[in-house]
């Protein structure tokens, strides 16, 4: 890469300077001529693609395609990904739809395979949101060998959002939030939880993190987070507690949960 994102300051500060530059330090990433390549491939290619089979068939492409919603350590569980794009995403009893962990529940139904009407990769939209998430992505990774504090600041806001804005039950947000590891990491570090909390019964979790989060932000759902003012209070007290942290070993705590894709094994409820 030719591009190496910049971060001069760590913490608060540091957080701050990424979001002032954020959109040009993306736009200097995204035009590196190997991002570009494998951007092409896929716009070329992702169109003859009418199966989860074919698509499976091509470790390029299927790569790309995981690597877009943050999959990428699933490229070898070939079978466990098959069922998730072979099910209809609309039905609740499809696997997508039984994982906490909604990042499946939006690959199966952004590629459409087994759904009324075909692949939706025919349509050069979703062609093109696909190469866009799988661009921020890759940003992502990048940031991440310079502070993963940032990344995971980075990643959890971009979900924060998506799952504050999705349909269902503030149970089920709050699931999601506990399922995928990344977003839960970021959740106890903000709101002064330590890891043996995860060992706890999963509603007192639930409990726990909706008491913290409205001490700090006068709120206590995930769908209250749609407001960006509160989800930068978590951001400033997730970053204001790391600093107090070891720093080495929370950046390596914090590389290895960005780098760990939810397997068949992760929480799993319907909701």
């Amino acid at each position: 890469m030719s591009f190496r994102p910049v971060i001069p300051y760590g913490g608060l500060q540091g957080w701050r300077f990424l979001n002032r530059t954020l959109e040009r330090q993306q736009a200097a990433f995204a035009g590196d001529k190997v991002l570009e390549r494998e951007a092409s491939y896929f716009r070329e290619n992702i169109s003859k693609v009418r199966s989860a089979e074919q698509l499976l068939g091509d470790r390029r492409l299927l790569s790309f395609a995981l690597d877009a919603f943050g999959l990428g350590d699933d490229l070898k569980n070939r079978a466990f990904i098959r069922r998730i794009l072979e099910s209809p995403s609309g039905e609740p009893g499809a696997l997508a739809n039984k994982l906490a962990d909604q990042r499946y529940r939006e690959f199966a139904r952004t590629f459409g395979f087994a759904d009324p009407g075909g692949p939706r990769t025919t349509l050069p939209p979703r062609v093109e949101m696909i190469v866009s998430k799988w661009k921020e992505q890759r940003f992502g990774q990048a940031l991440g060998t310079v502070d993963a504090n940032m990344r995971l600041a980075l990643h959890a806001r971009s979900e924060i959002t998506r799952i504050a804005g999705e349909a269902g039950t503030d149970n089920g947000r709050w699931f999601a939030v506990l399922g995928a590891a990344p977003l839960r990491q970021f959740f106890l570090t903000a709101l002064g939880l330590p890891p043996a909390f995860s060992a706890v019964d999963i509603d007192k979790q639930v409990d726990t993190l909706r008491a913290r989060l409205r001490s700090l932000a006068g709120v206590g759902e995930v769908s209250d987070l749609r407001d960006g003012a509160n989800v930068e209070k978590l951001m400033r007290n997730f970053f204001l507690r790391s600093e107090n942290e070891p720093r080495a070993g929370f950046q390596a705590s914090a590389l290895s949960l960005l780098s760990q894709a939810a397997s068949a094994t992760a929480l799993s409820r319907r909701f």
